[in-house]
């Protein structure tokens, strides 16, 4: 087989205008910082069990911890494309379940920032394996350092100066990506179709986020937006998961990385 051809300059430019727009925009065009909204801490499920306050917004992280354990032990196993950054990615999406549950036990600025610090390692991870098995393995390595300090700098300026610009463009990068890449650029593995599935679930996440209270009293308190935003989030993980467990190489460049 050929070896796969390099991306179109056409094509990478439009990725990095995609990308790097909004943070240019963000940062220069948007002149008010975001702040946090004050009203973020109160959630509609505040009900304790077994003890544990705010049960329903702690238990429904577990999801993360099993789909991240389960991503870890598969890049363990197959070394195939950027499995360093798909494990960062898993990695982060595990801790994820421990910083989410220690802030919802307390909810504030500080125990917050514990539930965004493996947030944006998750986020980066993902970021830097999507554009390295579609623009070349070399950029693996100095991308994921360099995208995992962006992406802890948000979360640390974020505290020190109570603005989450940067921090919405870690967030959104990934999700801006996934679609062009998976629209414009040839595929090296199979099933990327899958990376989709992701996005559009936890677009639904956020919405769920968005109609916490909605959905809470829509489902007689069976569950909250807040809840179901975890759930729908970890299934987006899932999805990735099961991308990586059932996809083909496609060019000898990727079969061998």
């Amino acid at each position: 087989m050929p070896l796969p051809a390099l991306p179109h300059p056409g094509r990478v430019a439009t990725l990095a205008l995609l990308v790097l727009g909004p943070l240019a925009w963000l940062i220069f065009g948007h002149g008010e910082p975001i702040l946090q909204d004050r009203g973020y801490h109160v959630f509609a499920d505040r009900r304790s069990c077994l003890g544990i306050a705010n049960f329903g917004n702690i238990a429904s992280n577990l999801l993360f911890l099993l789909t991240g354990l389960a991503g870890l032990a598969w890049c363990r196993r197959d070394r195939r494309g950027a499995w360093r950054s798909w494990l960062v990615f898993f990695a982060g999406v595990s801790l994820v379940f421990f910083g989410s549950a220690y802030y919802h036990s307390n909810p504030d600025d500080h125990t917050l920032m514990w539930d965004r610090l493996p947030m944006t390692v998750a986020f980066m991870g993902l970021f830097t394996a999507l554009i390295s098995e579609h623009l070349g393995s070399r950029l693996e390595l100095p991308m994921l350092a360099g995208a995992l300090a962006v992406g802890l700098f948000s979360v640390l300026w974020w505290q020190l100066s109570g603005d989450l610009r940067i921090y919405a463009w870690v967030q959104a990068a990934p999700l801006l990506a996934i679609p062009y890449v998976v629209a414009a650029f040839p595929q090296r593995f199979s099933l990327r179709h899958y990376l989709i599935y992701g996005v559009a679930l936890y677009a639904l996440a956020k919405i769920a986020e968005g109609m916490d209270f909605e959905l809470f009293a829509a489902t007689a308190g069976l569950i909250s937006g807040h809840s179901a935003k975890h759930l729908l989030a970890a299934l987006a993980v899932f999805c990735v998961l099961r991308m990586l467990q059932q996809r083909q190489s496609l060019t000898p460049v990727a079969s061998s990385q």
